[in-house]
């Protein structure tokens, strides 16, 4: 339990896929390798026919990538394996065949707000605030950016890469598209989660498996894209701005 976990269930034709972590749900790279192979196992499986994504907890949807791991990583090679865990995980969001929706129950950061931007259709809690992180120590958005760019645009994108101590709110994030909707409470996201996965599990499934591509039309390129994004990762992770930007970050 202290790598995380990630848990699934499936009834009613709903797959549900929860991951957490005691550290607030990062996501170190285990976790991340075990979230894509869930999410991708589902997605065969001829009794789910839409699929929910969530993390434990109410406070904090995902905190991003693992502080500790990344203050481990010795060498581009494992720079590279690391941030290839998050282009892994977003590639099965996207070349799954069946809808995923987010449920975004509190705040997220970095990879966290990458994981929102995979989805297909995201509901938050308006607590569900949205900061892009990485510039502040030293790296950037690099493997996420384009899940979060084809979501909200590259302006909005931009701005929440270069104010990278900033949090934006939940009603921004709903502004620019990244929310699909946002509620007052746990309870009321819940219950719009719970209805909308019911309507889907009971429609075409074809039409939407036609739909999924429609929606990610033009990413065929990611894989490679992804793949190259992680290895710039990797190699500033290695830098001391970032080592001591993140030793300063942990003793906050």
């Amino acid at each position: 339990m202290e790598h995380g976990w990630v848990n699934f269930s499936c009834e009613n034709g709903i797959g549900k896929i929860e991951f957490g972590h005691p550290q607030s749900n990062s996501l170190p790279s285990t976790l991340l390798q075990t979230l894509a192979e869930q999410i991708a196992e589902a997605d065969k499986s001829p009794d789910v026919k839409i699929l929910v994504l969530s993390s434990s907890g109410e406070k904090t949807f995902c905190a991003g990538a693992s502080f500790d791991e990344l203050c481990s990583i010795k060498n581009a090679e494992e720079g590279l394996r690391f941030f290839s865990g998050f282009a892994k995980v977003i590639n099965a969001c996207r070349t799954a065949e069946k809808l995923i929706i987010g449920r975004i129950q509190g705040r997220a950061v970095g990879g966290g707000v990458g994981l929102a931007a995979a989805t297909d259709y995201c509901l938050a809690t308006v607590k569900a605030d949205v900061k892009l992180s990485e510039l502040a120590v030293g790296i950037g958005p690099f493997v996420v950016g384009p899940a979060v760019e084809r979501k909200i645009g590259l302006a909005a994108m931009s701005e929440l890469t270069i104010n990278a101590s900033e949090w934006r709110t939940a009603e921004w994030a709903k502004s620019k598209g990244l929310y699909a909707e946002i509620f007052e409470s746990l309870d009321l996201l819940d219950e719009a989660t719970n209805s909308l996965a019911n309507r889907l599990s009971t429609s075409n499934v074809d039409a939407m498996k036609e739909l999924k591509r429609v929606f990610w039309k033009g990413t065929e390129h990611w894989e490679q894209l992804l793949l190259d994004r992680a290895k710039i990762s990797g190699k500033l992770v290695l830098s001391d701005f970032t080592r001591n930007a993140i030793a300063a970050f942990k003793t906050k």
